[in-house]
C-alpha cells in the first residue's frame, strides 16, 4: 500500500524557515517524479516546486523562486521542501505528489497535506 505522509508544518513569522517533509511508503521517491503542490483558502490547488525522476533538475513557480528548495533523500525515501523567507501568502495546505511510471501507465499518488501558516 502505498503512503506519503507530510510533515514540518505549522505555524511561523515572516522571514521564517521551515522544512516540510513527505516520507514515502510502498513507494520509491528515487523512481518517481515529486511535487510539491499548495492550497490556499479559497484558491485553486497550486503546483509550488518538482524535482524530476532523475533527480537532475527541479523547477519552482515564480511565486516561491529563490526561496525554496526541493530535496530528495533516497536513503530515507523521503522527499523535503526548504522553505526560507517565508511570507504570509505561503500560508495554505501543503500536499506532496508522487508519480511513479508501471507497465500499466502512470500512478499518481497523494499526500493528506500539512498546513503552514505565516504571519505578519
Amino acid at each position: 500500500q502505498v503512503q506519503l505522509v507530510e510533515s514540518g508544518g505549522g505555524s511561523a513569522q515572516a522571514g521564517d524557515s521551515l522544512r516540510l517533509a513527505c516520507a514515502a511508503s510502498g513507494f520509491t521517491v528515487s523512481s518517481s517524479a515529486m511535487s510539491w503542490y499548495r492550497q490556499a483558502p479559497g484558491k485553486e490547488r497550486e503546483l509550488v516546486a518538482t524535482i524530476t525522476r532523475a533527480g537532475d533538475s527541479s523547477n519552482y513557480a515564480d511565486s516561491v523562486q529563490g526561496r525554496f528548495s526541493i530535496v530528495r533523500d533516497n536513503v530515507k525515501n523521503t522527499v523535503f521542501l526548504e522553505m526560507n523567507s517565508l511570507k504570509p501568502e505561503d500560508t495554505a495546505v501543503y500536499y506532496c505528489k508522487g508519480v511513479q511510471m508501471s507497465w500499466s501507465g502512470p500512478h499518481t499518488y497523494w499526500g493528506q497535506g500539512t498546513q503552514v501558516t505565516v504571519s505578519s
